[in-house]
């Protein structure tokens, strides 16, 4: 076996052995699970949408202690202000009396960073995630501060449609590589979560893997991700299959033209690069194909497509004009 193969193999067992210890506490949530720790080997960020109480922040918390990353979670709401995301410059004296400014770091100092409820702070709030999620690392005063490797953001968040919510901004979307939709459990679901959760012992996740060494195993999973092969003609046909859904490209399709306000920018097709690549690395590949790029096309592209107001008075989700365009190929 080459090098590479074992490498391959050693992803896809590691992958699987995490999926089966998120799902030994998480149920009815296996294509999400999936997702979102294919999204991390990518090296992106998520964003879990779904109303109250379906296990969002139990499933991010799940993951960061099956990797053994450092957690933090940041509960987001309307009062909250920058500085207790990113930190803050305190003065501090020390033996001798003397006074300086030191920085004392925020939350967002962790591998994983949950920003729960992400759109219940306003959008100055959420914008001090921006310069973190982008470049990993964060200016206070002037002063440039560097985040953990590796370092994400898992963050979950209501329907627009509750009350105390406010809309993500366009670049704060645009930062994460997936918009995920968390289900609502069928009634054999949600039967086995009562079961799993109201008796005399709860199940718990344990760490897979050596908090000394997590970090360096999760940036050797990504590194490999990179190394994935796509062809010519596969970037083509992304290519076109982006053009399709971007207003006043000559391949746009009616859809787009009557219903689609903005198409995704140039982070959006990375997106799916990254995530059809960990899709070929989960079928024992090194070259990713159509079907690969098909599987990840409307979670990577949902919420970097801004529909209109035709498209609101006519109930038209830009998960249908996805899918229209993915099938079409």
């Amino acid at each position: 076996m080459t090098s590479l193969e074992s490498r391959i193999t050693e992803f896809s067992q590691t992958f699987q052995l995490l999926e089966k210890e998120i799902g030994s506490l998480i149920v009815g949530m296996d294509d999400v699970v999936r997702r979102t720790l294919a999204t991390v080997f990518a090296g992106g960020h998520v964003l879990l949408e779904g109303v109250p109480g379906l296990g969002k922040t139990l499933l991010v918390s799940s993951i960061a202690k099956a990797l053994g990353l450092n957690f933090k979670r940041i509960q987001f709401t309307p009062d909250l202000m920058p500085s207790d995301i990113t930190g803050t410059q305190m003065l501090s004296e020390d033996d001798l009396g003397k006074r300086r400014f030191i920085f004392k770091q925020g939350p967002v100092f962790a591998n994983i960073v949950l920003a729960d409820e992400i759109n219940r702070a306003t959008p100055k709030t959420q914008a001090a995630l921006l310069e973190a999620m982008a470049e990993r690392q964060v200016t206070v005063f002037d002063e440039t501060h560097i985040l953990p490797k590796p370092f994400f953001v898992l963050a979950t968040q209501n329907p627009v449609e509750l009350e105390g919510t406010y809309p993500l901004p366009e670049a704060q979307l645009d930062r994460f590589m997936v918009k995920l939709l968390v289900p609502s459990p069928s009634s054999a679901e949600l039967k086995l979560i009562l079961q799993r959760t109201t008796g005399a012992t709860i199940p718990e996740v344990h760490s897979l893997m050596n908090s000394t060494m997590s970090g360096e195993i999760v940036e050797r999973m990504k590194q490999l991700v990179r190394e994935v092969v796509i062809a010519e003609p596969m970037y083509d046909v992304l290519v076109r299959m982006i053009a399709a859904v971007t207003p006043g490209n000559q391949y746009a399709t009616e859809y787009t033209k009557r219903y689609i306000r903005f198409g995704p920018g140039p982070r959006g097709a990375q997106s799916v690069v990254l995530s059809a690549k960990v899709q070929a690395l989960l079928e024992s590949r090194i070259n990713v194909s159509f079907e690969d790029i098909k599987a990840v096309f409307i979670p990577a592209l949902r919420h970097r497509v801004l529909v209109n107001f035709q498209a609101e008075a006519d109930r038209v989700m830009s998960d249908q004009i996805l899918e229209q365009v993915r099938n079409a190929r």
